[in-house]
């Protein structure tokens, strides 16, 4: 008997990565999945849907570099994760998304007290980050 490949786009292949990640992320200390929220500018429930094989809600591809930098993927980890992406999303993995290095940098803000100002807070310096490192990115060479 031979195993099924799942077709692309379908739960069953978003589901097989989103397991890879899921594993990864168990496998790391405790509070990985909001380092991974910060990182990314979003809420923590943002990254359990996109974590969970529960849900089949795909994972941006713009988000790959952040996640396989902040959850500290081996080399073995991100080729199969890739493999898998790639066989529910194909063609849709960015191909200039170069390995970029990256650190974490925590900061100390105002909690306005609503999760939504916070939240604008977050992303406005999430955007701020990116687009200063762009700028960067450009002058480097």
């Amino acid at each position: 008997m031979t195993e099924k490949i799942p077709e692309a786009g379908s739960e069953e292949a978003i589901r097989a990565y989103k397991t890879i990640l899921s594993q990864v992320i168990d496998q790391r200390p405790s509070g990985m999945r909001q380092r991974l929220a910060d990182a990314l500018g979003k809420h923590r429930s943002f990254v359990t849907q996109i974590s969970s094989p529960t849900y089949s809600i795909p994972i941006p591809s713009k988000h790959l570099p952040s996640i396989f930098s902040v959850c500290h993927f081996s080399q073995a980890e991100r080729d199969q994760f890739m493999a898998a992406y790639h066989q529910a999303h194909p063609g849709k993995v960015p191909t200039a998304s170069g390995q970029r290095r990256t650190r974490h940098v925590s900061l100390i803000v105002p909690d306005f007290g609503d999760d939504r100002q916070n939240a604008a807070l977050d992303r406005a310096i999430n955007e701020f980050i990116q687009k200063i490192t762009s700028i960067a990115g450009k002058g480097s060479g």
